[in-house]
């Protein structure tokens, strides 16, 4: 008799334990949506007042390419305050709280020197990267740019595919289809358009130029995840703010370099001076381009950091209808057919993407309840 009495409570502590081991995944996922909600946020607000404002420099007389270079990875000393925060939050937990103590030992972080390779190879990629962004701003309409940095998409699927196994699935493959016609559609259109007299030459030159940028960066984030899962080995804000300060250090010392050697900084002095809308305007320009780089640069390596480096890449492109319409309002761009055919078709590619990865959420979360099922089963015939 005493035998079953001990067995009941027993029992009933399995039952309660199995029901916490239920009730946590649900918590957990919450929290992960709010966190992906916010980077989310991050990166379309900054990805889009960047692009805008960097096209407003050069609307308004600036027209310095390093120096377009430097704003997008020069901001990244306003995340140090985010750091210190959350280091020592971190280090807090850990030294009161056994449980966080035990979790923060897991697997050991990677050497010194392996991480000083990764940062200095990640900024000078960043900052080769940058620079042929500022090359397609400079010599493409806004919206022709923006519709042309949807092509991320496709490369990203094809460096995810070898780097990340990424598998492709019918609906990827129609938007790698459906945005390699947009970015064609826009080639044709070079006939057609010549913004602000820029010659056919340099018109190309700006249009390989943003290929060239979107399929570097797309290395870039595939590497970054990869350096996540592999290398780094640690689930905290931090070592995303880390991946985020050290290489923008890096690409903007790479970008001071390049402004001397090239003598541009010889010319910004003028180039403030006869900026249209006044020096005050110049240098708040630049300053807060570089506030909503960091800031769209800080949710898109979260999202990489929470979900994939391709499903970053699909929240960016969110922007893709945001940017061109805010681009012949502000900047008076022109919008014919071909734009309107190369946005409907990027739009549908994004949506292919979009689509597939709900697929991907709906058997994730069947899985998970199938298995809570088998838990609770056997709990109830044992």
């Amino acid at each position: 008799m005493d035998a079953a009495d001990d067995k009941e409570p027993n029992s009933s502590n399995d039952a309660s334990s199995i029901n916490n081991k239920m009730q946590l995944p649900k918590l957990i996922h919450y929290k992960w949506w709010l966190r992906v909600s916010c980077y989310i946020l991050f990166l379309l607000s900054g990805q889009s007042a960047a692009t805008l404002l960097g096209g407003l420099y050069y609307d308004k007389g600036g027209n310095s390419k390093w120096m377009a270079t430097f704003v997008q990875s020069a901001g990244f000393p306003i995340l140090f305050p985010l750091l210190f925060f959350f280091t020592s939050s971190i280090n807090s937990n850990t030294a009161t709280n056994p449980i966080s103590s035990s979790f923060a030992n897991k697997p050991e972080g990677p050497k010194l020197s392996t991480l000083t390779f990764l940062y200095i190879g990640f900024g000078a990629l960043l900052t080769g990267d940058n620079l042929m962004y500022s090359y397609g701003l400079l010599y493409l309409p806004v919206s022709t740019y923006s519709l042309l940095c949807a092509t991320q998409l496709a490369f990203n699927a094809l460096f995810s595919f070898f780097l990340n196994s990424q598998k492709f699935s019918p609906f990827v493959f129609n938007s790698l289809v459906l945005l390699t016609a947009s970015a064609s559609l826009l080639a044709v259109n070079a006939d057609s358009e010549n913004p602000a007299g820029i010659p056919r030459r340099k018109y190309v030159l700006g249009f390989f130029c943003t290929l060239g940028a979107s399929a570097t960066y797309s290395l870039y984030l595939s590497l970054v995840q990869l350096s996540f899962e592999k290398v780094i080995n640690k689930e905290t804000f931090s070592t995303v703010l880390n991946m985020q300060i050290y290489p923008s250090f890096v690409a903007t010392c790479g970008c001071v370099v390049g402004l001397f050697a090239s003598g541009e900084w010889e010319s910004l002095e003028n180039e403030m001076k006869e900026y249209k809308e006044g020096k005050v305007s110049y240098l708040m320009t630049l300053i807060w381009t570089a506030i909503t780089w960091q800031v769209s640069s800080v949710g898109l390596l979260g999202l990489i950091f929470e979900v994939s480096s391709l499903f970053s890449n699909v929240i960016s492109t969110l922007a893709l209808p945001l940017v061109p319409i805010l681009a012949v309002i502000f900047f008076h761009d022109k919008m014919n057919g071909v734009k309107v055919m190369a946005m409907l078709l990027a739009i549908w590619g994004f949506l292919s993407y979009i689509y597939q990865h709900y697929l991907d959420d709906a058997k994730s979360k069947t899985s998970l309840t199938s298995e809570n099922e088998v838990a609770g089963a056997q709990l109830e015939t044992g």
